[in-house]
């Protein structure tokens, strides 16, 4: 049996950086992966799906040139294309990324699938035959999440897509429903609606992106309807079904039955950690009732030496927060700091066109709360970069604290949406005020300048 100093189940975002750290600072150490190296986020998440949402906005705008006076004629896709980009990028960002792991100096990759068998002991089920045992003094889980798969009839027996396998796809889909109108489902819906497909959208809420404010949600509902996406909510499904030719839905919207067809059916409705096979039982760690690893706020587990990074762990469940769990957990274990996950910022961006940028908190949280708050909008109508350059859809949104002028949150839903979001998160992060970013100068004509025009409707 093999003895490490630290072991990392997963490859992915958090679990790759640590163990080249961890080796680079003398530690004798291993990381196991099941699949692919990069996790979710190179080879079935952000990578792939931004570079494919890349081609289904040059569409897009294609179809929009006229509009600047450019006359393009027919737009063509050539999804086989699009799809080898795709695939070119994704290999080599796992190509680069597993050779630095084989470059790191006393760091083992070792492919197959790790189950705990005791404490800090693991048997690990090889990929190309055989078993082996390795213990460890520090042992980190990095193992992600999957799609879940909602208890509908006949949903198991129909060849439904998920967010991995719809990346494979050789051709556009002619009828795509997409079961879950949030962050995925939604990025998706409008990819391949450009690309061509007739796309219907259930959402079994009353509303798409039931955690954002209502104006946000609304905006967006209202551009994508104006694509020619159908949204169906407040959707209990009853039935699926298929045939040689077609997929059967049979649904409730409200009180009313319908019933729709499709050629394609992608499932979107969330994700669950990936811990059924760990044999947590066998080492003592403790999940919570969705089946994540709970930690504490140093990320460490009931069990001590052995800690829980990215979505495993639950939370927000981005790369962005799985990366900053490394840096957390290096830096506390190996350079003798303090830090914890309490209170650390959480933005995020959904890719949809115009983008969906979020830091802090939104004015229903706010309002949940019972905080004394004020809130700015201003729609990107009205906003010079916007009609500059042809990018008048969404609203900059900004909740506020009008005793100490600070930025609690912002919602910003617009062309490079994240981008502006990222200028309030490091106004956040430094304590500038709204008040000074009111008078503060920004070049112009940017996108950005328009925060001076958003902090000033707080002076009415």
């Amino acid at each position: 049996m093999k003895h490490y100093d630290a072991i990392i189940i997963g490859a992915g975002q958090a679990g790759t950086p640590l163990a080249k750290k961890l080796a680079e600072a003398g530690k004798k150490t291993a990381i196991i992966e099941k699949r692919l190296v990069g996790g979710t986020c190179i080879n079935d998440g952000c990578t792939p799906t931004k570079a494919m949402i890349a081609s289904a906005r040059a569409v897009y705008q294609a179809k929009k040139a006229s509009e600047l006076g450019v006359e393009i004629g027919t737009v063509k896709i050539d999804f086989k294309k699009i799809k080898q980009r795709k695939d070119d990028i994704v290999e080599q960002f796992r190509a680069s990324s597993e050779k630095g792991i084989n470059n790191t100096k006393g760091l083992k990759l070792i492919f197959g699938t790790a189950k705990f068998s005791g404490e800090k002991e693991l048997t690990i089920a090889l990929n190309d035959g055989g078993e082996e045992k390795v213990t460890a003094d520090w042992i980190f889980i990095n193992t992600g999440a999957k799609t879940a798969i909602p208890d509908i009839e006949g949903l198991h027996e129909i060849d439904y897509l998920t967010s991995t396998t719809i990346l494979d796809i050789e051709t556009v889909p002619e009828q795509l429903v997409v079961i879950g109108g949030n962050y995925i489902g939604l990025e998706f819906g409008q990819m391949f609606n450009r690309f061509g497909s007739k796309v219907t959208i259930l959402e079994k809420s009353s509303g798409i992106l039931a955690k954002e404010d209502q104006d946000i949600a609304s905006a967006l509902t209202e551009i994508l309807t104006d694509e020619k996406i159908e949204m169906i909510t407040d959707v209990k499904i009853d039935k699926i079904s298929q045939d040689k030719k077609q997929i059967h839905i049979e649904l409730q919207s409200g009180k009313t039955k319908k019933n729709i067809s499709a050629s394609h059916i992608l499932v979107a409705v969330g994700r669950i950690p990936q811990t059924a096979d760990l044999g947590l039982e066998n080492c003592g760690v403790k999940l919570d009732d969705k089946g994540h690893v709970l930690v504490n706020e140093k990320l460490e587990t009931n069990i001590k030496g052995i800690y829980a990074l990215g979505d495993v762990k639950g939370g927000p469940a981005f790369t962005h927060i799985a990366y900053n769990d490394y840096t957390i957990v290096y830096r506390n274990l190996i350079e003798g700091t303090k830090y914890s996950i309490h209170d650390r910022p959480v933005p995020y961006c959904m890719f949809t066109d115009p983008q969906l940028g979020r830091i802090g908190i939104s004015e229903k949280e706010a309002k949940e709360k019972k905080l004394n708050y004020k809130v700015a909008v201003i729609p990107m109508s009205q906003v010079a970069r916007g009609i500059e350059t042809n990018e008048t859809l969404g609203l900059m949104k900004a909740v506020v604290d009008p005793d100490t002028k600070e930025i609690l949150g912002a919602a910003i839903l617009a062309s490079e949406g994240g981008e502006i979001m990222s200028v309030l998160q490091m106004a956040m992060e430094g304590g500038i005020t709204y008040d000074r970013i009111r008078y503060c100068v920004f070049a112009h004509p940017t996108y950005t300048e328009s925060l001076n025009n958003l902090f000033m409707k707080l002076d009415k």
